[in-house]
């Protein structure tokens, strides 16, 4: 039961918040210490292709994109998606400055401070490592903290099983299943909702932060404590 009520009718309301809008995302560079993110261009298309390219599961749960044929195909992708506002691409880049993978904000509700992060891509060379996470800490701070974002949504097939693990180890919350959501190259999606609260954000801000810490790494390169215990989310 809500503790505050309507001034007038004394009916139970939600508490009040800042309501001014959130901001739009725009090209930054956002560097990490293991690469950065940076605004998706044209000019990453040929790195972006030759680290996808005979990869096509990275693709099965993608709604409208790929599997792609040629270059001349996935770079015309590149292309659109460059010129788009919502969604908003950034490109993954590795420390030898090697595009790796994509990822984008989207569903943008300024007015509501609503975002969502999706679109992601990430190429075989990207995944498991630890840009794969840090990409996801920079993106989610840029949208909460400068941005002024107060709901980060991550969205996923349902039955995309790697995608939903991925959320819980980030530190997102499950909160339910869209039945029939949509159509996604002419088959049903089922789809999973997740969410990070701005008022949550601190707490999963110092687990990334742990995650990343130099000394959570051996010398072999191996993590030491895993984001998922950080999280409390069972392996």
């Amino acid at each position: 039961m809500s503790e505050h009520r309507h001034p007038q009718t004394g009916q139970p309301v939600g508490p009040p918040v800042d309501d001014r809008p959130a901001i739009r995302p725009g090209p930054v560079t956002l560097q990490g210490r293991f690469g950065r993110i940076e605004k998706l261009a044209p000019a990453h298309a040929e790195a972006l292709w030759q680290a996808v390219k005979d990869h096509d599961s990275l693709w099965t749960y993608s709604p409208s994109s790929g599997p792609f044929a040629d270059a001349a195909s996935f770079t015309a992708l590149i292309a659109t998606r460059a010129g788009q506002n919502d969604p908003y691409f950034y490109a993954i880049v590795d420390a030898r400055g090697r595009a790796l993978g994509v990822l984008a904000l989207m569903a943008i509700r300024p007015e509501h401070r609503v975002v969502e992060v999706g679109h992601v891509v990430y190429s075989p060379a990207l995944q498991r490592t630890p840009l794969a996470t840090e990409a996801q800490y920079l993106l989610a701070r840029y949208a909460i903290e400068t941005l002024g974002y107060r709901r980060y949504e991550w969205k996923c097939d349902a039955l995309n099983a790697a995608s939903r693990r991925a959320a819980l180890r980030l530190g997102f919350t499950f909160e339910s299943i869209m039945r029939q959501h949509m159509i996604a190259k002419g088959r049903n999606r089922d789809t999973a909702w997740y969410s990070i609260l701005d008022s949550e954000w601190r707490a999963r801000q110092r687990n990334f932060e742990r995650w990343l810490a130099p000394d959570n790494f051996a010398a072999d390169g191996r993590q030491i404590a895993s984001l998922s215990a950080l999280n409390g989310v069972a392996e």
